[in-house]
């Protein structure tokens, strides 16, 4: 066995077990997201007022900063590589609206695709098994070696490495589910699965501070009617 072959039949074991481990290695815990705490500055004998400059969604009431209390949640598609995106748009939101609570989800792909891509790897194995011991399996079975065992066995390694990379690929698109959902205190305020793109980060911002500011505006009716 040359070195070219060793290297071919290497790198499928290689993968095999590594998408074993990564099968049976449970998900890390979700992070728990405080909002910042804040900060009382102590009044000097001269203060020198300095207006912030803030967009229309910053806007404070009377009562407290206008995200306090709400909270906006971000379900999106880990497998599809979304994570930076959903990061990014986290922090641009924390900063915007000081005391609101962020919180990134894994967006799941529907019930039938989660079961086939649970499938995939069984078939992986199966046909991995068989161009391997395919002459004690058929004979086994009481039957005769197909003619297109004979294809895949002719060319072994090969075979091998092409069975685990598609089944890889299949496995990760039944995964994926091209989400990125915005909900705001239990409202949607923004599909991508809708909308076949992303949010700006400008646009996003004036969509939180409409609702933010409508829900503050009811809250603030309520406690004077009331």
């Amino acid at each position: 066995m040359d070195r070219t072959q060793i290297v071919l039949l290497g790198l499928p074991i290689f993968l095999l077990f590594t998408d074993i481990v990564n099968l049976f290695t449970p998900p890390p815990p979700k992070p728990v997201n405080h909002p910042p705490p804040r900060v009382h500055y102590q009044p000097k004998s001269q203060p020198v007022i300095q207006e912030p400059l803030e967009f229309p969604t910053e806007k404070r009431s009377g009562i407290g900063e206008i995200g306090q209390g709400s909270v906006i949640n971000i379900n999106f598609c880990v497998s599809c590589s979304f994570r930076g995106t959903a990061i990014n748009m986290k922090n641009m939101l924390e900063l915007s609206f000081p005391g609101v609570e962020v919180i990134l989800a894994n967006y799941p792909p529907p019930l039938p695709k989660r079961l086939l891509s649970k499938v995939v790897p069984v078939v992986q194995f199966g046909v991995i098994g068989i161009i391997t011991a395919g002459e004690h399996i058929f004979p086994r079975l009481g039957m005769a070696p197909p003619p297109w065992y004979y294809s895949l066995r002719a060319n072994r390694f090969g075979s091998i490495a092409s069975t685990w990379l598609f089944g890889n690929f299949i496995q990760s698109f039944l995964q994926s589910s091209g989400a990125f959902e915005v909900y705001c205190n239990g409202e949607m305020v923004f599909s991508k699965l809708k909308e076949q793109r992303f949010p700006g980060e400008i646009e996003l911002r004036d969509l939180i501070g409409r609702k933010l500011s409508g829900s503050r505006f009811v809250d603030n009716a309520g406690g004077v009617w009331s």
